[in-house]
C-alpha cells in the first residue's frame, strides 16, 4: 500500500451482496476536479471521508477541514499500538452503560474490533504509525479557546495581492467579507447593489485595501461615521447615507466589538492559509476547524472569511496539474443552497470553477441532495454516492449528475444506487471508463463519534498540536462605544491623518509631561548636504493613546504638532548568484533618535531590516513646531563620517542564505520561505517519483490488468460450471428415481443406458468445475505475486525520492560594493502630538511605526 493512489476499499458485488478481493484505489490528481460525497445518516459517509483524508495525510497532502458536528476530530485518534488504554479516554460512558459494559470493557472491545478490522483490510500497524507522523494535526475552535483559537479579525487585513492586477477577485472578496459582517449583526439576505450598508462598507474596504492598508473592526466603525471620501457614486456621502443612520450602523458593529464574548475572536492563529497548510519547517498540516459550538450566524461569518482567505491564497500560487491542497467540508447544507445566495456561496462557486488550475481540490459532503445547488456542483469530477434516504433525494442527485461531463447513463446509475447498503458507495469518476461499486475500508483512526468542545484540549494535547502562528490579544485596539462613536471628541487636527488606516502601532510608552523644549515655529537650519525627511502623522489620537497604554479621555484635544529630529538610514543591497537561484534585494534600515555626537554607532542595534517609514513627505504639516537640534545633525563632517560608516557596515555584515537540493535540482534564495522551499523539493521529488514509477510499473500494470481480466472471466466461468454441475446432479438423481420406479413396475420404462449417460455428464461437469477452480487459484497466485513485485518496486522508488527531499545544503551569498545603494541618510522629523486634557499637557507620538529601541 505504498502506491501513490489512495486506498479506499474493495470492489463490491451488488448481485451477490459481498465484498470482492480487488482493491479500489483513487488517483489524488483527480481531486483537482473536486469531489462530492453524499449519503444519508448511517450510510458510512463520514468513514469514507476519513479514509480519504487518511490517505491524503499519508501522501503528505495538506488539508483544511471544516467540521460542523465534531465527527472529523476523530482524525486525531490514531493508536498504532492498538492498546485498550489508548481507546479508553475516548469511550462514551453513556454508550458503554447502555450496552451493559464498563468503560474498560468497551475500550477492550474497541481495541479488538480495530485490530481485527485493520487486519481484514490488510492494514498493518506500521501504516497507522506512519499516519500519525505524516502530517501535523490540530483542531481550531474559532470563537472559543477550547481548541487552538483563531484571530478572525486578522482576515480584515489587506490581502497580499496587487489590487490593480486582481481588482475583480479582490472586489469579490470585499463583497463576501461585507456580507458576512452584516450577517453577523442580523442583516441577512441583503442585495449588495441595493443595500446602502453593503455599498458603504464595500467602499471603505476597497479604499483601504487598494492602498495596501489593513482594516480592523475598530477602524471600520470610525470610518463609517467619518468616511475618507466625499462621494458615493454621484451623490455626497451624507445624501446617500445620512450621518445619523451611519451612526446607527456603527453602533450595531460596535456592540459586537464591545461584547466580552467577542474577545475570543481576536486572539490566536490568524487566517494565514500558508501557515495552516504547512508548519514553519515545511511539514504538511491537517487543520480542522471545529464549529459545533457556534450559532448559524457565527458559522456563516467565520466560514465566509475562511473561504475568502483560501481563495486569495490560491490566487497567489503558480499553476499546477498536481493536487496541492484539499479543502474538505463535512456538511455543505445551507452554504451552497439552490435558491438563495448566502455569503459563503460566492467563494465556493468561484473555487469550484477555478481552483483546479491551482491544484486545490474541494471535497464537499452532504446528507441532503435536495438542498444543494447541483448546477454549481456540475464541475465536480468525482461523486461518491451512498445510500440515500428518499427517492426524491436519489432523483435530485441523478438530475444533478446529468449536467456533469462523461456521466454514466441515468438508468444504470439509478439501478446501482438503489442496491446500496451501509458502507457501500458508487464511485463515479469522469476520469474512469465506468463507475465502480465499492465497500469502504476500515478506518485507521478510532471512530469515537462526535467529540464535544470539552474534549478538544485533550485531543490537541494527544496530537501535540499548537498554532503555527500566535498573535497577541488585540485588547489594546479595543474601542469603547464612546470613543468609537463620538469622533468629535477625538480632537484630531485637520493636518493629522485622522483615519490612521494601516498604521502600525508604536511601542507602548507611558505618556509624560511635556519637556522643557516646547519647540519653535522656525525650523532649525541644517547643513546643505544633509537630507531631510518628514514622517507622516499616521496615528489618530485614539491610536496614540492606545500605543501609550491608555484609554483616551473624552475631553482630550491636540493643541500642537511638534517635530523632533532623528537619524534615518536605509540601504538597498542586491544579491545575484544565478548558480544557486539568488536574485534578490534586501533592505537594511532603521532610525536612531539620539545619535552620538562622536564615536561609532552599533548600527545593528537600531536596524529593522525594513524601511522604518514609507511615503515620507517633503514638507511639514502647516503650523507645526520644531524641536531643537545639535550635533551630529548640524555637523556636516560628522554626518558624512556616519554615512561612510553605515555603508561599510552594510557591506561587512550583509549576506543571504541560499538553499540547494541538488538531488531534485531545486534552488531557492532568501525570498523563498523554508516551508515553500521544502514544498518545492517535495513537489519536484513527487513528480520525479511519479514519472519513474509510471515508467517502471508500466509493464507490470499491463500484466496485472490482463491477469485481473482473466481472473474475472475465469470466476464467471466457474460460477457457470457450478450451476451446470448442480443441474447435472439433479438430472442424474431424477433419472435414477424413474429407473427404480420402472423396476418396481410403477413408472415409465427407463433404460440403464440413459442413467449411465446422465452419470457421465455429471462427471464431465464436475471435471470442468475442478479445472476452473484450479485456473482461478493459479490466476490469484500469479496476481498476488505481481502485486507484491509492484509494491516492492513502488516502495523502493518512493523511499529513494523521499530521502532526496531532505538532501538540502545552504550557501552564503555576499554582495559586491557596487550593488549597495544608500537610499536614505539624513534627518527624519518625527511628529508628536501635544495633547491637553484634565488641566495637563502630554506628548504622544503622532507616527505609528515600530522603532528599534
Amino acid at each position: 500500500m505504498t502506491d501513490s493512489n489512495f486506498y479506499l476499499g474493495r470492489s463490491f458485488d451488488t448481485e451477490a451482496n459481498q465484498v470482492m478481493s480487488q482493491s479500489v484505489t483513487y488517483d489524488p490528481a483527480d481531486l483537482t476536479t473536486h469531489a462530492v460525497v453524499t449519503g444519508m445518516t448511517g450510510s458510512g459517509k463520514t468513514g469514507l471521508c476519513i479514509d480519504l483524508l487518511e490517505e491524503a495525510a499519508l501522501q503528505k497532502i495538506p488539508a483544511i477541514i471544516v467540521d460542523p458536528k465534531g465527527d472529523l476530530t476523530n482524525l486525531l485518534l490514531h493508536f498504532p499500538e492498538l492498546a485498550p488504554s489508548d481507546f479508553q479516554p475516548w469511550i462514551d460512558p453513556d454508550l458503554a452503560r447502555r450496552a451493559g459494559e464498563s468503560v474498560e470493557q468497551a475500550a477492550l472491545a474497541a481495541s479488538g474490533a480495530w485490530r481485527k478490522g485493520l487486519d481484514q483490510w490488510g492494514i498493518g500497524q506500521g501504516r497507522v504509525a506512519a499516519l500519525k507522523d505524516a502530517v501535523a494535526f490540530a483542531v481550531y475552535t474559532p470563537g472559543s479557546d477550547a481548541g487552538l483559537p483563531v484571530s478572525v479579525l486578522s482576515s480584515l487585513a489587506a490581502p497580499q495581492l496587487d489590487w490593480n492586477e486582481n481588482r475583480e477577485a479582490l472586489r469579490e472578496r470585499v463583497s463576501s467579507t461585507v456580507t458576512a459582517l452584516l450577517g453577523l449583526v442580523g442583516m441577512d439576505d441583503i442585495d449588495p447593489l441595493q443595500s446602502r450598508e453593503h455599498v458603504l462598507l464595500s467602499n471603505l474596504f476597497e479604499h483601504a485595501w487598494s492602498q495596501g492598508h489593513d482594516m480592523d473592526l475598530a477602524e471600520l466603525i470610525l470610518q463609517i461615521q467619518a468616511p475618507p471620501f466625499d462621494k458615493l457614486g454621484a451623490l455626497p456621502v451624507d445624501a446617500f447615507f445620512p450621518a445619523k443612520q451611519r451612526t446607527a450602523l456603527a453602533m450595531r458593529l460596535n456592540n459586537i466589538l464591545a461584547a466580552p464574548v467577542f474577545e475570543a475572536w481576536r486572539e490566536g492563529q490568524p487566517l494565514d492559509i500558508a501557515s495552516l497548510l504547512y508548519t514553519a519547517d515545511g511539514k504538511p498540516r491537517h487543520s480542522i476547524f471545529y464549529l459545533a459550538h457556534l450559532g448559524d450566524a457565527d458559522r456563516m461569518f467565520f466560514l465566509t472569511l475562511l473561504l475568502s482567505a483560501i481563495e486569495t491564497w490560491m490566487r497567489t500560487q503558480s499553476g499546477t496539474g498536481s493536487l496541492r491542497a484539499i479543502l474538505y467540508m463535512d456538511e455543505i447544507y445551507g452554504y451552497l443552497p439552490p435558491n438563495s445566495n448566502p455569503a459563503s456561496k460566492g467563494p465556493l462557486l468561484r473555487m469550484l470553477k477555478q481552483a483546479r488550475a491551482f491544484g486545490v481540490g474541494l471535497v464537499l459532503a452532504t446528507q441532503n441532495p435536495v438542498d444543494v445547488d447541483y448546477k454549481a456542483l456540475s464541475n465536480a469530477g468525482t461523486w461518491f454516492i451512498g445510500k440515500l434516504q428518499t427517492e426524491q433525494d436519489k432523483q435530485r442527485l441523478l438530475d444533478g449528475l446529468a449536467g456533469a461531463s462523461g456521466v454514466t447513463p441515468r438508468a444504470e446509475l439509478d439501478s446501482l444506487i438503489s442496491r446500496l447498503g451501509k458502507r457501500v458507495f458508487v464511485l463515479h469518476n469522469v476520469h474512469a471508463s465506468q463507475p465502480k461499486v465499492m465497500q469502504t475500508r476500515w478506518t485507521m483512526n478510532f471512530l469515537a463519534g462526535p467529540l464535544t468542545r470539552v474534549q478538544i484540549p485533550a485531543l490537541n494535547e494527544l496530537a501535540g498540536a499548537s498554532a503555527s502562528v500566535q498573535i497577541p490579544s488585540a485588547a489594546a485596539s479595543q474601542v469603547t462605544e464612546a470613543s468609537a462613536i463620538d469622533t468629535q471628541s477625538a480632537g484630531v487636527m485637520p493636518t493629522a491623518a485622522a483615519s490612521g488606516v494601516g498604521a502600525t502601532q508604536a511601542p507602548a510608552a507611558a505618556p509624560g509631561a511635556v519637556p522643557a523644549d516646547t519647540g519653535s515655529q522656525t525650523k532649525p537650519a541644517l547643513p546643505v548636504d544633509v537630507a531631510e525627511y518628514f514622517v507622516p502623522q499616521s496615528n489618530s489620537l485614539p491610536e496614540a493613546f492606545a500605543a501609550a497604554g491608555q484609554t483616551m479621555p473624552a475631553e482630550a484635544l491636540i493643541r500642537h504638532v511638534i517635530y523632533r529630529p532623528a537619524l534615518i538610514f536605509s540601504a538597498k543591497i542586491h544579491f545575484l548568484d544565478r548558480r544557486v537561484g539568488v536574485d534578490t534585494t534586501i533592505t537594511r534600515a532603521g532610525l536612531l533618535k539620539d545619535p552620538p555626537a562622536s564615536g561609532g554607532v552599533r548600527w545593528e542595534d537600531f536596524t529593522n531590516n525594513a524601511e522604518p517609514f514609507e511615503n515620507l513627505e517633503a514638507a511639514p504639516a502647516p503650523g507645526a513646531l520644531f524641536g531643537s537640534t545639535g550635533s551630529p545633525f548640524t555637523d556636516a563632517r560628522r554626518m558624512t563620517a556616519l554615512h561612510k560608516d553605515f555603508t561599510a557596515w552594510v557591506y561587512r555584515t550583509s549576506s543571504v542564505k541560499a538553499r540547494v537540493n541538488s538531488s531534485v535540482k531545486v534552488f531557492a534564495g532568501p525570498d523563498v520561505s523554508q516551508a515553500d522551499f521544502m514544498k518545492a523539493c517535495a513537489d519536484a521529488a513527487r513528480e520525479a517519483r511519479d514519472a519513474e514509477l509510471a515508467k517502471a510499473t508500466a509493464v507490470l500494470d499491463r500484466r496485472i490488468n490482463t491477469l485481473q481480466d482473466r481472473l474475472a472471466r475465469e470466476e464467471r466461468e466457474l460460477k457457470q460450471d457450478k450451476t451446470e454441475l448442480n443441474q447435472r446432479k439433479t438430472e442424474e438423481l431424477g433419472n435414477l428415481a424413474e429407473l427404480g420406479a420402472n423396476l418396481l413396475g410403477l413408472g415409465r420404462k427407463k433404460s440403464l443406458t440413459t442413467q449411465l449417460t446422465k452419470r457421465r455428464l455429471s462427471e464431465q461437469a464436475k471435471a470442468e468445475v475442478e479445472a476452473s477452480e484450479q485456473s482461478v487459484a493459479q490466476y490469484q497466485a500469479d496476481l498476488a505475486a505481481l502485486l507484491e513485485q509492484r509494491e516492492l518496486l513502488t516502495r523502493e522508488i518512493s523511499d529513494r525520492w523521499g530521502e532526496a527531499v531532505n538532501n538540502v545544503s545552504e550557501v552564503s551569498v555576499t554582495p559586491k560594493k557596487s550593488d549597495i545603494y544608500v537610499e536614505r541618510f539624513g534627518v527624519a522629523w518625527l511628529p508628536y502630538y501635544l495633547v491637553q486634557y484634565d488641566h495637563q499637557t502630554i506628548e504622544l507620538p503622532g507616527f505609528g511605526k515600530q522603532l528599534p529601541e
